[in-house]
């Protein structure tokens, strides 16, 4: 891939990844602090754009090194049709195995920037700081800047965006082909006979692009089918974020949870197995709309930012 081509890719990604973020803050304020909220506590609807200034200084470089991974892996993963001796569905499996993993590395990447940027996020939409920078200087100081601080409930993160973004990107990619395959075909102009025929005077066809609200009905489909499916993963990822080394209930150190397996038994044996679907409601609305929001805007900005080949 040229390196102009992967700017591209990489600034359609920055564009998306803030317009949505920007633009659906506050739904996922109110899914993490009912999540964060233990048994019948109150929730706090006020403030609810609070941190997203903090949030979207992290969105930058955890989408520009998502994309500058994903776009590479996806081209470089990606079958020939034919090259195997295959069939369509042989094609198509192996297909789908590309933008998953593509997926999931540019995910990995991208979760070095995205895991302290959702700490700050998360303790700041709770309540607990006034600005991110306060949050971050609590942090770093008292907290620890690895495990114990920024980067609390990183395994849980992983264990939520991998299989996230994976499903996400691969289950739009795949929607798009589909919806490729199945859409009307256009004529192929051809420079060597009127009427978009070749010279032995057959029609050349071409599939027509994904028009823009098309992309974003398919994303808000991925996204809304994806964000259900992780809930439980997410619900012990904002736990293990949010509970800081003030945290009642744990070890020496007053941490509530130890990890990921503690928190999912304890939430279960404390508050049911329930507890686990916490903010379901507002985090389908949240990624349904963003996934439409997030595809629509980036198919539209790689019509911009990225030459057609």
């Amino acid at each position: 891939m040229e390196p102009r081509e992967l700017a591209g890719h990489v600034a359609s990604g920055i564009v998306a990844g803030t317009a949505v973020e920007a633009a659906l803050y506050p739904i996922d304020t109110i899914k993490t602090r009912l999540q964060a909220a233990r048994g019948g506590a109150a929730v706090s609807w006020r403030h609810l754009y609070k941190g997203l200034g903090g949030n979207l200084v992290g969105v930058v470089p955890a989408c520009a090194l998502f994309f500058a991974v994903y776009e590479p892996a996806k081209r470089a993963l990606l079958p020939t049709p034919g090259a195997f001796g295959e069939g369509t569905a042989a094609h198509h499996r192996r297909t789908a195995a590309a933008h998953l993993a593509a997926a999931a590395s540019a995910g990995l990447a991208s979760s070095l920037v995205r895991v302290p940027t959702e700490v700050v996020k998360t303790r700041m939409q709770t309540g607990q700081f006034s600005s991110a920078r306060a949050a971050l200087r609590h942090i770093v100081a008292k907290e620890g800047r690895l495990a114990a601080g920024l980067f609390a409930g990183f395994g849980s993160f992983l264990l939520r965006d991998l299989p996230f973004d994976a499903i996400e990107f691969a289950s739009y990619e795949q929607l798009k082909l589909a919806w490729c395959a199945l859409a009307p075909v256009a004529p192929k102009p051809s420079s060597t006979a009127p009427g978009g025929t070749n010279p032995d005077g057959e029609v050349e066809t071409r599939r027509r692009p994904l028009r823009r609200h098309e992309s974003a009905v398919l994303g808000a489909v991925a996204g809304a089918v994806t964000g259900a499916v992780t809930t439980p993963l997410d619900v012990v990822k904002t736990r293990l974020m949010t509970q800081g080394a003030e945290g009642r209930g744990g070890g020496s150190d007053g941490r509530r949870y130890r990890g990921v397996v503690d928190c999912l038994a304890r939430m279960v044996r404390e508050e049911g197995a329930s507890s686990l679907l916490k903010g379901i409601q507002p985090r389908v609305t949240f990624i349904g709309i963003g996934g439409g929001v997030f595809f629509f805007v980036l198919e539209a900005a790689k019509g911009v930012f990225v030459a057609e080949s």
